[in-house]
């Protein structure tokens, strides 16, 4: 192939598996309709997802079934904390409501891990900036 046909040729859309698409969109792979999980996603379409997301990925965002990093940021938890909790299975938005009106011990003490961990990430920022 000469040049001038590898630059006047376009370049096609980047894509990304639905996994990776469903990771950017914060939502659980499984619970996305089978035409999203059998098809390619190109950039365009994810952002188009994001800007204006259609209505299956406004009830999945809303009621789950969500991913572990959605569950561990709703409970206030890291994903290994919640693997401590024994939850290795995605929830729903009304498992984990149930989850924090129980409070059992283990999420108290991930959560207690979690602040210290912030608390910890924030002063080392802070000693970064000083000179």
């Amino acid at each position: 192939m000469d040049t001038l046909a590898v630059m006047t040729s376009q370049k096609s859309p980047q894509t990304m598996k639905p996994a990776t698409a469903a990771k950017k969109l914060g939502v659980y792979l499984e619970a996305t309709p089978a035409e999203f999980q059998e098809g390619v996603v190109t950039r365009d379409e994810l952002n188009t997802l994001q800007s204006d997301p259609p209505e299956w990925l406004q009830e999945l965002r809303r009621t789950g079934p969500h991913p572990r990093p959605v569950v561990a940021a709703r409970l206030g938890v890291s994903i290994s904390g919640l693997a401590r909790g024994g939850i290795t299975e995605p929830l729903t938005t009304e498992e984990i409501e149930a989850l924090r009106a129980e409070d059992p011990e283990w999420l108290e003490r991930e959560r207690a891990i979690q602040a210290e961990v912030r608390a910890e990430e924030a002063r080392l920022k802070e000693t970064k900036r000083r000179p």
